[in-house]
């Protein structure tokens, strides 16, 4: 008996020579996409970075990891790291070791490929932490763009991936304008932050919130006036990623410096 997820990997329209998985309508139920987001118009989830608690220290990263199945020593994560060091000479130097899983235990800076590039304190100008996760945009690219409906948006705004329907097109990795999707090493299929949403739909805290030592990272209810996570975003001065790319994040960052990219 052939699955449907062998059989969309199998069935390949080829138009204009880009091949096109072919998607066996009869088996795809729209429901599943909880496309009418007004269902659950009291309860959006949103997430608040605060970049002035960040110290890199990995904490969030090991946590997220083995909630979540990712291979603890796999070059992938969901969520990461990433330290800036700014230099007089006004130089932008980012790294994110092993996406920070194990902090930053020195001031070398790893550009990659075994290269390192040791830094003088008095050279530096000023460095900070910015934590990554997923978006959870309210206007997704990777939903637009997977031809399976395997990456889907819930009422409440949390974008998830179905494993069972993924292909691994990898059209999703592609269209993410935030690089927060990845190929499971293991499952082979688009992988991201999805706020542990197994935890937070039932009362609980995302595995990094919880591991996060300085409170730097909270999640929320948006569509809560007294939510603390919401009073922080309409009363303090909040930022979000590549605004310009009108995806609507709903990850906003408390200090958020211009060089972060």
């Amino acid at each position: 008996m052939i699955t449907r997820r062998k059989f969309c990997k199998n069935a390949l329209l080829v138009a204009g020579g880009i091949a096109l998985p072919l998607t066996a309508l009869e088996w795809f139920d729209p429901k599943r996409l909880h496309a009418d987001k007004n269902d659950s118009a009291s309860l959006r989830w949103g997430f608040l970075v605060d970049t002035h608690k960040c110290v890199g220290c990995g904490m969030c990263v090991k946590a997220c990891k083995i909630e979540n199945e990712i291979p603890y020593d796999a070059d992938v994560s969901r969520t990461w790291v990433e330290r800036y060091i700014v230099t007089k000479d006004g130089r932008t130097h980012i790294d994110s070791p092993k996406a920070a899983r194990d902090g930053f235990v020195d001031k070398k800076v790893d550009l990659g490929e075994g290269h390192m590039e040791e830094i003088k304190d008095e050279d530096i100008e000023k460095a900070f932490f910015v934590p990554k996760l997923c978006n959870q945009c309210d206007n997704p690219p990777c939903v637009q763009v997977c031809p399976v409906g395997a990456t889907y948006q819930t009422a409440d705004g949390v974008v998830l991936v179905d494993r069972s329907w993924c292909i691994g097109c990898g059209y999703c990795i592609m269209g993410c304008p935030y690089g927060v999707r990845f190929f499971h090493p293991v499952y082979r299929v688009a992988e991201k932050c999805n706020f542990c949403y197994h935890r937070i739909s039932q009362g609980m805290k995302t595995a990094c919130v919880d591991a996060c030592p300085f409170d730097a990272r909270r999640v929320g209810n948006l569509r809560d006036p007294s939510d603390p996570v919401t009073k922080v975003i309409m009363t303090e001065r909040v930022a979000v990623l590549k605004e310009e790319y009108g995806t609507k994040p709903q990850v906003f960052y408390l200090g958020l410096s211009r060089e972060v990219r």
